[in-house]
């Protein structure tokens, strides 16, 4: 079961492209799930003889950051043209736990669209549960190594009325806390998804800036 919603509604992904309707095409609610391979299956969470001790440890973060400036600006600009930079957080039944920010643009016919969304969890076991989760969930894709504790990158590819869409899901686990990156795009007049490369490679870096501001901004001490 997980221990949070998914990053966004299906109201919150079809709302902004309600205006390419006349096209005949909207965004899918979300990936489909491909055959698995590559599956993580190792666990870094062993416990020491102390564990009760240590136990208090293994909370590094009590917030979710402010995740609509947790993108630099020069990364927005670079996976999103056109987007607003300030980008637009979504509403959560609560913030303090979870919190996700969006941008989306159509420049000429190239659409993108990015999200990151921040969910800090009670401990570190919780959020390992719900990471491992979101990995069998999303099975195909492979380890991202650098990536917080741990991370993980997979790529799928939806065709609706013809028209192709890309999108990149990155999960990250830093001790108590997830970071989850969407990363997708189209072209509406070729109908062609933009490259596997271009859309990890994007979701994976803004998944580095939104995890170094997680760290750098979180952690107690």
């Amino acid at each position: 079961m997980r221990s949070l919603p998914l990053p966004l509604t299906l109201s919150a992904r079809l709302a902004p492209v309600a205006v390419l309707a006349v096209s005949g095409w909207a965004l899918s609610s979300g990936p489909s799930t491909p055959a698995a391979e590559n599956k993580p299956g190792q666990d870094n969470g062993s416990q020491s003889p102390t564990a009760p001790a240590t136990a208090a440890a293994s909370k590094a973060y009590d917030a979710a950051p402010a995740p609509c400036t947790s993108i630099p600006v020069k990364t927005v600009k670079s996976l999103v043209p056109g987007a607003k930079t300030a980008g637009k957080e979504i509403a959560s039944t609560d913030s303090k736990v979870r919190r996700t920010c969006s941008w989306n643009a159509l420049k000429g016919y190239d659409y993108r669209w990015l999200d990151v969304s921040f969910e800090v969890m009670d401990s570190e076991e919780a959020a390992e549960k719900s990471y491992k989760q979101r990995l069998s969930d999303d099975s195909g894709g492979g380890d991202v190594p650098g990536l917080g504790d741990a991370g993980y990158s997979v790529v799928n590819l939806t065709t609706q009325d013809k028209q192709q869409t890309r999108e990149g899901v990155v999960v990250v686990r830093s001790s108590n806390a997830l970071v989850v990156i969407t990363y997708n795009g189209s072209n509406f007049e070729s109908k062609k998804a933009p490259s596997t490369d271009e859309i990890n490679k994007g979701a994976i870096k803004a998944a580095k800036d939104a995890v170094a501001t997680l760290e750098d901004g979180q952690k107690k001490g």
